[in-house]
């Protein structure tokens, strides 16, 4: 069976499959390392309300200033990659990734909360190149058939680097002792600003180390050849009618919805726990990280984070296998309306039975993003790249609904569990109708 791309001609799969495996594994490892960044938002919304002496609304502007960065650099990103392909954008991207995650460290030494949004800022135009190149990339690596799976298997790395967020921050970032704003600001006024500079830095080793790493793959790419896999008359398409294509009109406006709510539960996964269970803890957390009576709440609820994306990971795995027994569109649909019941019951409920419902979500969101964005895309032609940074572009909804989810929350915690339901019901909307190819007259 031959391997047909847009513009290129076929090949035999077996020869298709050795060209692509050494790229495919190397634009896999872009899925993992922008799951770190991703999942650490979550940990910087919590530290930073102590160590920069921020609200809890204040601190949610973290979502807001990362997802930002994808909005604005989203289209530029599409239009760069359409003239000079997929290998150059990526080395770009990885580049502004690196020094934006520098960034942390003169951050942390001035303790400016504007220079760490801007460093999380450049992170997210990083990601933005990255993401458009490499989400589109991997649904063209093989057989079109196969898109949906193995976008979705590239993104179970992502799934598996986003476990590690929450134990960096446990273990690396926040400190072995709980401190609130009111007791800090009711110490004297030299011990609390040490305390104070002692947790901004400690957020400086974490970041220099993700920006080697990602130097060093950014390295492996340079000497590595990437098929470029993309017709002529990609460098010369134009916006001319995008918008005609209903199932990606409707695409954007699902993974809109979706990152929203992901950055929301993300982000105010650790208050959660701490709001229906401070003192209570699961099971199987407290048997797979070795919880000590030692250990502070905050972190403990970190280990209960991780623990949410390690069945986010598993979902992507068990995903990726679902998706060659069933239709991508049911699949997400079903996926939605299970997360649709389990925020109501989280709602609807209290105590640790809360906390474990809110957990599984992680697992029936675990296919959403990848999937919405393979079916998003299909059938565009030459405007694939295109109609990819319009899909990247809806990541912004990570940085519109997460301040509305931390509004609120003021009201109520429980409140917060708002956005996601309503989000959850738009992308149930899509698997069931709006997926459809169809073009607007």
């Amino acid at each position: 069976m031959p391997i047909v791309n847009s513009g290129t001609p076929s090949m035999p799969e077996s020869a298709g499959r050795k060209m692509y495996t050494i790229p495919f594994m190397l634009v896999t490892s872009l899925f993992f390392l922008w799951g770190i960044v991703n999942s650490l938002n979550g940990t910087l919304i919590k530290h930073f309300q102590t160590a920069l002496n921020l609200n809890r609304a204040q601190a949610g502007v973290v979502d807001s200033a990362f997802y930002i960065g994808y909005f604005v650099m989203s289209l530029p990103a599409a239009f760069l990659m359409n003239r000079i392909g997929y290998k150059k954008a990526i080395l770009i991207g990885l580049l502004l990734y690196a020094v934006g995650a520098f960034l942390f460290y003169p951050a942390a030494e001035i303790r400016v909360y504007g220079l760490f949004l801007f460093a999380l800022f450049v992170i997210a135009c990083g990601l933005a190149f990255l993401e458009t190149a490499a989400n589109p990339y991997v649904t063209v690596l093989g057989s079109p058939s196969s898109a949906e799976s193995r976008i979705n298997f590239a993104q179970s790395f992502n799934g598996l680097s986003i476990i590690l967020g929450p134990v960096i921050g446990s273990l690396f970032i926040f400190s072995d002792k709980e401190y609130t704003n009111e007791m800090l600001n009711a110490m004297p006024v030299g011990e609390a600003e040490a305390i104070r500079i002692a947790e901004a830095q400690s957020v400086q080793t974490p970041y220099l180390l993700i920006s080697g790493v990602v130097l060093i793959v950014a390295l492996l790419f340079t000497i590595t050849r990437m098929p470029e896999i993309s017709s002529e008359g990609e460098k010369h398409a134009s916006f001319k009618g995008i918008l005609k294509h209903r199932h990606l009109i409707f695409g954007v406006l699902a993974q809109f919805f979706y990152v929203g709510a992901q950055a929301s539960l993300w982000g105010y996964y650790v208050d959660l726990k701490l709001h229906y269970a401070y003192d209570t803890h699961l099971g199987i957390v407290e048997a797979i990280y070795r919880i000590s009576a030692a250990m502070t709440p905050t972190q403990i609820a970190s280990f209960h984070a991780s623990f949410a994306f390690a069945l986010f990971m598993i979902g992507r795995f068990v995903g990726s296998y679902l998706l060659t027994k069933f239709t991508a569109n049911k699949l997400l649909a079903a996926y939605a309306a299970a997360c649709v019941i389990l925020i109501c019951y989280a709602i609807m409920a209290s105590g640790i039975s809360a906390v474990f419902a809110i957990s599984l979500t992680y697992f029936f969101m675990s296919i959403m993003f990848p999937t919405i964005f393979a079916l998003s895309i299909k059938d565009l032609g030459e405007q694939v790249k295109l109609g990819s940074g319009l899909v990247i572009m809806a990541i912004a909804g990570g940085a519109v609904l997460p301040p509305i989810t931390g509004i609120l929350s003021l009201a109520g915690l429980e409140n917060a569990l708002i956005v996601p339901l309503i989000s959850f019901l738009v992308i149930f909307f899509f698997g069931l109708s709006g997926y459809r190819i169809r073009k607007i007259a």
